[in-house]
C-alpha cells in the first residue's frame, strides 16, 4: 500500500506540471505531498505491526491498532473535508482557468497549455465551446472560431467555426 501510495503522489506532482498554469496556487500540490508522507507513515506502521506479530509482543500489537485508528479518524477527516470545499475548489479552478483562455493568443505559454490541455481531456472551453466567444483571441482572430484543439480527432476538415459544433 505505501508503495501504491507513493507513486500516486510522484505521478500527481509528474502530471502536475502539464497543468501549472491552470493552477495558479501552489498549494495544489500539498494533496501529493501529503499522500507520499502518508505513504512513508504507511511503511514505518507496517515495520512495527510486522514486528510486533512476530515477537507476539501485546503492547507492539495494542500501540499498531491505535496507530491504526488514528489513521482511519484522519481519512475520515479527510473525506469530510473534501466534501465540504469541493465546490470552493471548482469555483476556483474555473476562476483561473478563464482567465488564462482570456489570455490565449495561439503563440504565448499559456495557449500551449490551452491547447495541451483540450486535447488531451477531449474539451472544449471551461464548460463547452461558447466559452470562447467571450475571449479577445475570439473576436481577434477575424473569422470567430475556436482553436484547432477543439476540434474532435475523427472530425475532418475542422476549421473550429461555430457553424459546425458536432466536430467540437
Amino acid at each position: 500500500a505505501a508503495a501504491g501510495l507513493s507513486y500516486v503522489g510522484a505521478y500527481v506532482i509528474n502530471t502536475y506540471k502539464s497543468y501549472d498554469n491552470f493552477l495558479q496556487d501552489k498549494y495544489a500540490l500539498l494533496p501529493a505531498v501529503i499522500i507520499i508522507c502518508v505513504a512513508v507513515v504507511m511503511f514505518v506502521i507496517g515495520l512495527i505491526g510486522c514486528c510486533a506479530t512476530f515477537r507476539e509482543s501485546r503492547v507492539g500489537l495494542g500501540l499498531f491498532l491505535a496507530i491504526i485508528l488514528v489513521i482511519f479518524i484522519a481519512e475520515v477527516s479527510a473525506f469530510v473535508l473534501g466534501f465540504v470545499y469541493r465546490e470552493k475548489v471548482k469555483t476556483d479552478v474555473q476562476g483561473t482557468m478563464r482567465s488564462v483562455f482570456e489570455k490565449y493568443d495561439g503563440k504565448n505559454a499559456e495557449s500551449t497549455v490551452v491547447d495541451y490541455l483540450q486535447e488531451q481531456l477531449h474539451c472544449c472551453g471551461v464548460k463547452n465551446y461558447s466559452d470562447w466567444t467571450t475571449t479577445q483571441w475570439f473576436n481577434s482572430t477575424g473569422n470567430h472560431s475556436v482553436p484547432q484543439s477543439c476540434c474532435q480527432q475523427e472530425a475532418k476538415n475542422c476549421t473550429g467555426h461555430l457553424d459546425r459544433p458536432q466536430d467540437l
